[in-house]
This record gives C-alpha cells, structure tokens and sequence, in this order.
C-alpha cells in the first residue's frame, strides 16, 4: 500500500495574520497553497487539515495545542502517513519539547515534511542534533522577535505615540496620519467626551465616598450608566479603570513612559495616588481577612475587626476573671474583657507593642470617634448634599445623552 495520505497543519502567531500579513511570517492562505502545490508535485493526496490561529509556538506547549493532540490522535489510528508543514517551525517553537513533538510522530510511522526544508528524518544521532538545533534557533528568534516588539513598543511611547489595542473607557482612536513599515495608518488616542465623566465618576466615588470595586459596578448597572461596550459593569471593569495611569496623561509600555499629554489627563495624578493606595490598604486588609465567618457575639465593640497597629496581627478577645476584695472582706470576682495581639501573645510576629488592650477603654475611643464623625455629617446641609448629587448626576445623564444622540445619527 503506498503510503501518500498527508495531514496538513497551518499555523499563525497572530489573528491579524489570518488573512493577510505582510511580516516574516507566512500568513495562512500562503501556508495553504505551499502545501497544496507541494503535495501535488510530490504526487500525494491530502486528507486532512488543521489550522491554528493565533496560537504561540514559543508560548504554548503541544500538550495544551488542541491541533496537535488532534493530529496526534489520527496519527494513532492510522489516517494519515505524511505530516506536512510549511515550515518545520509551525509545529513550534520551544527548543526542550518540540523536536520531541516530531520525533514522537516519526516513531509512529509518520513522516514529517517541510514545504521548505523537506523531510525531517530521525536514522541517526547527527539528524537529532540537527533537529535540536533548528528548534533551538527558532525558540531564539521568538525570544528576539519578543525583545525587539517591546523595544519598539516602548520607543513609541517615549515619544507620545499610542502603542496600539483597544481604547480604554474614556478615550477613542483617531487616525494619527502616519504610517507603519507596513504602510498601514497608526492611531492616537483622545479623550472621549460622552464618558470621560463615568470616569470621573468611578474615582470619586472610590477615593471620595469610599465605595468598593464591586458596590461601584452596582451602582452604575442600577441607575442610567449604559456601558459603551454594551455590557454590564463588572467588577474587573472597574478594576482595571482604577489601575489604569493612562487617566492622568502619561502612556506606559512596561517600564516606559511618555512625557506628560496634558489632552490626555481626566483625572488629577493626586487622586490617581489617592486611589492607587486605597486599592493597596484594602488589599492588605483582606490577607488579614479570615476565610470563615467571625465570632460576633458578646458586647466587645471591636470584636473580630481590630488589628494591632504595631505588627498588623489581628487582636482576639480574652476574658479573664479577677478577684477583688470588698471592704467587708468579701471576695467577688469581676470579669475582665481585653483585645489581645495575637502575634505576640503567640511569639509569631516580632511586636513592639502592647500585649493586651482594655476592651471598655478602646471601645470608647473608638465610639467617640464614629460620633464625631456622625455629628459632622450632620452639620452639612441637606441643601449641599442634595445640590452635590444633583450636579453629578446631571453631568453623567448629558453625557449619556449626547453619546446617545451620536450613536442615533449613525
């Protein structure tokens, strides 16, 4: 039986080179029609095609390419005798597994051919180390093409220019009138009139008003915020808007920086810090937080809630009973409730502070506190608070209306 039924794989890095690229890699129809022409001139019939897109070879192992282990499996019950490639690289490009990934399919029988570098053949020690070898110089050209594209990225931003992608809530891509090596149009980004005052929004009600991530998202899916994707806000939505330092003017690629945009800033670099270290303390606080439900009960104002301000340990209730002596002689014992550093009482933390902490005297400070507080919020006029969140939400609402309008006049 003359053994010429040939699987053929395609393989891109990219998305972007699913129909066309212009690059050092061979988009998909390219690899297609090599393949074709290859296999007719060989006087082979192919039978079977996968096609990979936008799939690393230099990043993602064989074991999880659902292609290969699809092309693995008909290797085992015998469908094809031939694999064919443009390149000996589709296959991948991590130098400690793929030249085992092919060798794999020369041991079961199948021969495995390259468009451009023929048949990859296994009869001695000196085609393993040949194999090893090409695989080796693909993984570093990965790793160059990897440094080169962050060099040039970060270039680019240096000098003021938007590295690329999609455009975060806030702003929207122009064309910038200049062209790339490929000769296609570079965008910059500028900020977005109908939601640059969601953004605006999200941060006060972060650094101002104290409102979590997920209540934010709440908030904005329960009153009239459309979303401009189209979707509900979520709580990595506002995440990534809070994480985001492009809001205070300046563009980043990794380390790189630009030079201050002044018409890219919507919010103040202080209350981007002012967030930045919210998300920092709140972060901290939940390692502390313990994964079952606290002990709450007894009349301890602070119960469960109270860390040690010297070494961040948790501070635990402990009830003692203390005798006294009355002035008939009489003993009675009196109960006595304190906060207790955990880390110290425990040796875990190295502490420098108090042991233990009279429950009814930190208890108090901390009411008397919370009441202050209360008290001042009752000295604001109602007037203020009301006239407060009338101008914010009606700057929100013309917002949403004019980016409404726009989107009815397309």
């Amino acid at each position: 039986m003359e053994k010429n039924r040939v699987c053929c794989l395609y393989r891109v890095s990219t998305d972007k080179q699913v129909d066309y690229d212009n690059n050092n890699e061979a988009d998909i129809p390219m690899q297609r029609k090599a393949c074709h022409r290859f296999a007719d001139k060989m006087g082979w019939t192919i039978v079977h095609e996968e096609q990979e897109d936008g799939v690393s070879g230099h990043k993602i192992r064989a074991e999880n390419r659902d292609k290969i282990q699809a092309i693995k499996e008909l290797a085992r019950k015998g469908k094809f005798d031939i694999l064919l490639v443009f390149m000996f690289e589709r296959i991948g490009r991590i130098a400690d597994e793929t030249p085992f990934v092919v060798e794999w399919f020369v041991k079961n029988d199948i021969q495995v051919w390259s468009t451009q570098e023929g048949e990859q053949r296994f009869d001695n020690h000196i085609d393993k180390l040949l194999n090893y070898i090409r695989f080796w110089q693909a993984d570093g050209e990965s790793e160059k093409t990897s440094i080169r594209t962050r060099t040039s990225l970060g270039q680019m931003v240096e000098e003021g220019h938007y590295k690329g992608g999609n455009a975060a809530l806030g702003y929207e891509l122009v064309k910038s009138g200049r062209l790339n090596k490929r000769k296609h149009e570079l965008y910059d980004l500028k900020v977005k009139e109908e939601d640059d005052a969601i953004v605006r929004l999200i941060f006060d009600k972060y650094t101002k008003e104290g409102l979590g991530v997920q209540k934010i998202a709440n908030f904005l899916n329960n009153g009239s915020y459309s979303n401009p994707t189209g979707n509900r806000w979520s709580y990595n939505t506002i995440r990534n808007v809070l994480h985001n330092p492009t809001y205070t003017g300046y563009l980043r690629s990794g380390d790189s920086r630009s030079p201050f945009i002044p018409e890219l800033q919507i919010i103040s670099q202080e209350q981007f810090d002012r967030a930045q270290e919210i998300l920092r303390q709140r972060a901290d606080v939940l390692k502390n937080t313990p994964r079952v439900p606290l002990n709450m009960k007894g009349n301890a104002l602070l119960s469960g809630n109270v860390f040690c301000g010297h070494c961040g340990a948790r501070l635990h209730l402990s009830t003692a009973n203390k005798c006294y002596t009355k002035a008939d002689g009489t003993k009675v014992k009196k109960p006595r409730v304190r906060y207790v550093c955990y880390g110290k009482t425990r040796k875990i933390t190295k502490c420098d502070g108090q042991s233990a902490y009279m429950q009814h005297k930190l208890d108090s400070m901390v009411e008397k506190v919370v009441k202050e507080i209360f008290d001042r919020i009752k000295g604001v006029p109602k007037s203020a608070i009301i006239n407060s969140r009338y101008k914010e939400e009606l700057t929100v609402r013309k917002a949403n209306l004019k980016r409404t309008q726009s989107e009815y006049a397309k």
